[in-house]
């Protein structure tokens, strides 16, 4: 006996499945569109972006905060590359913040890297002219040591070129005089080593000397600096003598000009009635001496003259 098929309820069951295949595949590709909202932003790239491929990741400090949307060449600008990123809303872009492109190591894989963004700077705003606000691009590693390396290069090639304009057959035969002077210098000195030896040993000599002469000297240089300390003190003491003479001279001016203001001219007049007194005793003595009978009469009265 043959079992009955269902058809209908098989052909649902297909219709279902199938279904749910579908809408889980359009979940899955639109994964970012349920889960989380998207800001977008544009980058302008001077450089090959090599490497860097749609879906690309784009990642700020390291963490995944979204992907490269579109790489194109804007319209009319051939020299650079103009990115569209679709990153995370809340992402703390910055008016500051610079996007560079990495490589990840020897697989040449890159993605865009987001860097800076410091607390105190404003969120970026949308560009005049531009659909998108615009992040600023700086070089990337790979782009900054081609650089180093071609300036290095540049300066050795310029080195080279010096080293063969000096190195000319002139100067070429000059160094080779100049070695071969050298050599027979080196060969006259290993001759004579031992006077070599001998001049060093005297020089060696001649330095003791002269330290033994430096010490005899400072040894002397300090005792005429203590000569010179006394002498300064003498020098100071004689100054501070000569003040206090000085001072006593001008004291003594000042009792010596009192005394010749105020006594001598009484001692003048002393003297003068000590000379008056003295001849008036002498007299009085040699008529004392040719009549002692002075004492007991007195003196005697002049003698008047014819007409008294």
């Amino acid at each position: 006996m043959e079992s009955k098929v269902n058809f209908a309820l098989v052909g649902g069951f297909v219709l279902a499945l199938g279904a749910a295949l579908i809408a889980g595949v359009l979940w899955l590709s639109s994964e970012r569109s349920y889960r989380a909202a998207y800001d977008n932003y544009l980058v302008y790239l001077t450089e090959s972006v090599s490497g860097l491929s749609p879906d690309a990741a784009v990642r700020y400090r390291g963490v995944k905060v979204g992907q490269v949307r579109r790489i194109e060449l804007p319209p009319g600008d051939p020299e650079r590359v103009r990115l569209t990123l679709e990153v995370e809303s809340g992402t703390p872009v910055k008016q500051d913040t610079v996007a560079i492109l990495i490589t990840q190591g020897l697989t040449g894989i890159s993605n865009v890297e987001l860097t800076g963004g410091s607390r105190d700077s404003p969120a970026l705003a949308p560009t005049p002219g531009e659909r998108y606000p615009v992040i600023r691009s700086a070089p990337s590693l790979m782009l900054r040591l081609e650089s180093a390396v071609g300036k290095a290069l540049d300066n050795l090639n310029r080195s080279s070129e010096g080293v063969n304009a000096l190195l000319d057959d002139g100067n070429r035969a000059a160094l080779r005089e100049t070695l071969a002077n050298l050599q027979l210098v080196s060969r006259t000195l290993a001759e004579r080593s031992k006077a070599i030896g001998a001049g060093v040993d005297d020089a060696a000599r001649a330095a003791q000397n002269t330290v033994r002469l430096t010490e005899q000297l400072s040894r002397l240089a300090e005792r005429v600096q203590r000569s010179a300390d006394g002498f300064d003190r003498m020098t100071g003491e004689g100054a501070r003598a000569g003040a206090s003479a000085a001072s006593a001279i001008d004291d003594t001016h000042a009792e010596l000009k009192a005394f010749a203001e105020e006594t001598l001219p009484e001692a003048r007049a002393l003297l003068a009635e000590l000379r008056t007194l003295t001849a008036s005793l002498k007299r009085f003595s040699e008529q004392l001496e040719r009549d002692p009978s002075v004492l007991l009469r007195g003196r005697a009265p002049p003698r008047r003259g014819p007409a008294e």
